[in-house]
Parts: structure tokens; sequence; C-alpha cells
């Protein structure tokens, strides 16, 4: 499987505290993707401004930085064909209220500033975001028992 891709997911403190961990692994694993690595960790200051260096300019960016350090978060990486893009279609909107009913967001979520999870939003910042928050021998390479009933021979 030539398209195969890896996209980092993190449910959020507030998506963790509300016991949503569960939910949104089922999501990613009802749709075929394999879990490829995963952890519980409550990130530094340090190692967030990092993760969200791209938005530093941003006014709500101490705050984003001050509330993902507040709690932990659970750091996941999953493969597949076209992940990201359909990583980011499961997540939905970054507003929650933009959200359509069915996504993550949509379901769980309300505010902007408590929107339950991130995902890459490409497969660059998918890269250098595994490799923020994970190290090499922590991603897993296996084949999953059901892979031929998810993806067509090429």
């Amino acid at each position: 499987m030539s398209t195969s891709e890896q996209t980092f997911i993190a449910v959020k403190p507030d998506g963790v505290q509300r016991g949503l961990v569960g939910p949104i692994i089922t999501r990613f694993e009802q749709r075929g993707f394999k879990l490829v690595a995963i952890k519980l960790v409550t990130a530094s200051k340090e190692h967030l401004e990092k993760h969200y260096s791209d938005l530093s300019d941003k006014p709500f960016f101490a705050g984003l930085v001050s509330y993902m350090g507040s709690g932990p978060v659970c750091a996941m990486v999953w493969e597949g064909k076209d992940v990201v893009k359909t990583g980011r279609a499961l997540l939905g909107a970054t507003n929650p209220l933009a959200s359509a009913p069915g996504t993550i967001r949509g379901d769980y979520a309300i505010d902007v500033g408590r929107n339950v999870c991130h995902g890459s939003d490409a497969v660059e910042s998918a890269k250098k975001e595994i490799d923020l928050w994970f190290k090499k021998e922590e991603v897993q390479s296996w084949k999953k028992a059901d892979f031929e009933w998810v993806y067509e021979k090429a």
C-alpha cells in the first residue's frame, strides 16, 4: 500500500478529563486505521511551545500552551491510506460549532478552546509532530489481521 501515511492525533486535556479517549480511538479503529503509537503525557511548557510554534504570534498562544499543559494528553500515531486528511475529517472543524454532527468535535465539543483533540494538518506537519512527541522506537510497525478486509490489493 504505497499511499499509506501516518498522522499525529492528540486527545487534549479536556478530552482526557471527560473520558473521551476510548470513543476517539474507537472512531479511528472503526474507520480502518491502525494505531502504531500511544502514550499519556503531561507536556512541559517548552515542549508545547515547540509543538505550537506556528501559532506563537497569535494572541491566544500563551493561554493555549498553559491549557495544554494543565493535564495529561493522550498522544497517538495512526497509520493508513490518506489518514491525515481523513483524520481531520473525523475530528471536524477546529471550531466545534462549525463541526458537523457525527464528527468528534461536532459530537463532543462546544468551545474552540476546549475542542477535545488535535490532528496534524498535513503529512509534513504530521512527521514533525510525531518526531516531537515520540521516539523512533515507540512507533510500532505491524500488520493488522483485517488488513485485506480494509484495503484492496493494488
